[in-house]
């Protein structure tokens, strides 16, 4: 279960750990709509969020990975999502992907924005790329679909996000691929 305000209680210290972590979240997104990540400094970040620096430090090793962290919590939502409908062709995988982006889609844009949008592809490739224990042809084909899905991501972002769900998910269809993510001949 992933910690949240909701489910820990506020006088333990994962209830406390959750505190600092969601301020220091909300401070550095707040900061990251009027300035580039790089004019942000861990000690104007702990000071809006109103925690210590050791609290930064213990919870993050820079200020990407509280992007990352962000990332994994709206993937993983979107994941439990997803699975509810297991055996989906692919291209419902596009549809269901982009929706997720179109719900969050001031979050996204604030990532593009800001040229961050490369967080996304570690998240992506954690998802839907190869694992060193797959066979090579497995492996292989993962990384062809999970790079081929971020380069989608990255340019659908660049063209001001305008395609539907539904328009990438008749675009991915017409590419050709079958559902397997291989090559129809």
């Amino acid at each position: 279960m992933r910690q949240n305000i909701k489910n820990v209680s506020p006088m333990s210290n994962e209830g406390r750990n959750v505190y600092v972590i969601e301020h220091l979240t909300c401070a550095f997104f707040t900061l990251l709509r009027d300035k580039p990540m790089d004019a942000i400094s861990v000690s104007e970040l702990c000071s809006h969020a109103g925690v210590g620096r050791a609290s930064f430090y213990r919870n993050f090793n820079c200020k990407e990975d509280i992007i990352r962290l962000y990332i994994d919590g709206l993937f993983s939502e979107w994941m439990d999502e997803y699975a509810e409908g297991n055996g989906k062709p692919i291209s419902a995988l596009i549809r269901s992907l982009f929706s997720h982006f179109e719900k969050h889609r001031e979050f996204y844009r604030l990532l593009n924005e800001k040229e961050l949008i490369y967080l996304l592809k570690d998240a992506i490739i954690r998802i839907c790329g190869p694992k060193p224990e797959q066979p090579k042809s497995e492996a292989y084909a993962k990384a062809f679909v999970a790079y081929s899905l971020y380069g989608w991501i990255e340019v659908w972002f660049q063209r001001g996000m305008k395609e539907s769900p539904e328009e990438m998910e008749g675009l991915f269809k017409i590419q050709g691929l079958n559902s397997k993510g291989g090559m129809v001949s």
